[in-house]
């Protein structure tokens, strides 16, 4: 299912990540009409949440019954977004965490479902630098084990995931793009991302796709590759 501009205001979409990318995704949700609810574990971001005019639900995304209360606890949700994620220390949300969210979604009766794990997680770990990826990879083989369980739902819903590269934190470049290219990898930023899960959710093209994202102006070497245009 794609929204439209139209559908969008007063959808209904929860998003799940406490981090820049899930706030961003909630500012532009907010921006476009849609009533969004953001899973919190903590109230720690709950002022800025709600300084967005979005609505905390308080659950533990490691805990199954926490995170179907908060679905059941909301009218019809329309999507869902993911962010969550782990350190290399303690993964266990990005896999365990993403896929309680993931089956509770499907339960619902949720229509689209969009996660956003990284590049170097599943057929994308050539594409990291092998130094880069022995650090990183407890945590991407677990976020392929949540990518694995979304694809295994997409008789339920429509499922986009994206994988993004090195994120950074400052204003975003406008230069974000996205590829099915699983060699491709490079840096974006974090507004950057959050925009391109927006365009995501406008967008039927991209159901059911695995597609990297990075900026086009900050890859790693000089890659020639194709851009999934939305």
């Amino acid at each position: 299912m794609a929204f439209t501009p139209d559908s969008l205001d007063n959808a209904s979409i929860l998003v799940c990540g406490g981090g820049g990318v899930a706030l961003d995704v909630t500012r532009k949700l907010k921006e476009a009409g849609s009533w969004v609810w953001q899973l919190q574990r903590t109230d720690v971001r709950r002022k800025e949440i709600e300084g967005m005019m979005a609505i905390v639900v308080k659950g533990d995304a490691l805990n199954k019954g926490d995170v179907e209360r908060a679905i059941e606890s909301i009218d019809g949700v329309d999507a869902v977004v993911s962010t969550l994620g782990g350190t290399t220390a303690d993964p266990q949300v990005d896999s365990q965490g993403n896929i309680n969210v993931i089956e509770a979604a499907a339960k619902a009766g949720v229509k689209k479902f969009i996660l956003v794990t990284s590049i170097g997680t599943g057929d994308s770990k050539q594409a990291t630098p092998p130094n880069v990826y022995e650090v990183l990879k407890p945590v991407l083989l677990e976020k392929e084990k949540a990518e694995q369980r979304l694809k295994e739902l997409s008789d339920k819903m429509s499922y986009v995931i994206i994988r993004p590269g090195g994120l950074k934190s400052e204003p975003g470049t406008g230069k974000g793009v996205l590829t099915e290219d699983t060699s491709v990898c490079g840096s974006i930023h974090r507004e950057d991302v959050a925009e391109l899960v927006f365009k995501c959710l406008l967008s039927d093209k991209c159901n059911n796709k695995v597609l990297s994202a990075v900026d086009a102006g900050q890859l790693f070497g000089a890659p020639q590759f194709e851009e999934f245009k939305l």
